[in-house]
């Protein structure tokens, strides 16, 4: 998919917004109406929306399991593999992808290459379980010791893979390649925007853990700025060693979010 055209468009209304975020980030049955830069700013600015959306969704599979008399390893694998349904798995893939990318010790270019490659390789496949395996032994003590302790972080996570994909969507962050959704979206979000939306998703976290109390909102809070930390950590060795962001690099920062998050929320 080509990148937005550069000229002028009319200003992106609400439902556009939700539109590009809900159509580019999930595989929710919304119609994506507008594909320029403004209906893009808006779109990734409302980025932590879907990621409460795919978050309950993930939430709302693990309750049900739980209540249903499954173990908690049962409710974790399948909290983790509603988001995966709910994005076709594309976050997972470009995790893979960068990781061989980056593991490749290879100039720019070829790096790239190698992303748009369909296999996947050792540093791709290593990469992708050892995740994997962290998000579902973490959601696992993390249901172990409550229901409701799972529930929390998966929506909190949840929140916290699509924030970071505001926050790398912001002025100054160029696109690796001239097409592709990097290229829509690279630069699109001011950055007093992304730090806006940033801090309501740390008031959305916080509110979300407060269900187990206020020491649980801080700690919920917390692990999503912990989380966005080792999000930006990558963001800038991709933007070092690869130019700038891809899609690939959109779903290694979901899920390298996403997998800080649900590892935090299981530190005391």
């Amino acid at each position: 998919m080509d990148a937005p055209a550069p000229d002028p468009a009319p200003r992106a209304t609400p439902a556009d917004a939700l539109r590009f975020a809900f159509g580019t980030l999930t595989v929710l049955p919304v119609p994506l109406t507008r594909w320029d830069r403004a209906a893009a700013r808006g779109g990734m600015l409302a980025a932590p929306l879907a990621g409460l959306a795919v978050g309950g969704c993930a939430a709302a599979a693990g309750l049900l399991l739980t209540l249903l008399g499954a173990s908690p390893l049962l409710a974790a694998v399948a909290t983790v593999a509603v988001p995966a349904v709910l994005t076709r798995a594309l976050h997972l893939d470009g995790l893979a992808d960068v990781a061989d990318g980056l593991g490749s010790g290879k100039p720019a270019a070829d790096a790239l290459r190698i992303m748009k490659q369909s296999d996947i390789g050792p540093f791709g496949v290593v990469t992708l379980v050892l995740a994997l395996l962290g998000q579902v032994a973490a959601l696992a003590g993390l249901y172990a010791s409550g229901t409701v302790h799972g529930a929390v972080a998966a929506v909190v996570a949840g929140l916290a893979a699509r924030c970071a994909l505001t926050l790398a969507s912001r002025r100054g962050v160029p696109a690796a390649r001239p097409e592709g959704l990097g290229a829509a979206v690279a630069g699109v979000v001011p950055v007093p925007a992304a730090l806006t939306a940033t801090a309501l998703s740390v008031c959305a976290a916080a509110a979300t853990g407060a269900l187990l109390g206020p020491y649980a909102a801080v700690h919920a809070a917390g692990a999503l700025l912990f989380a966005l930390l080792a999000a930006e950590l990558l963001l800038r060795r991709c933007r070092t060693r690869l130019g700038g962001i891809t899609g690939d690099v959109f779903g290694a920062l979901a899920e390298t979010a996403s997998t800080a998050t649900l590892l935090a929320m299981t530190l005391a």
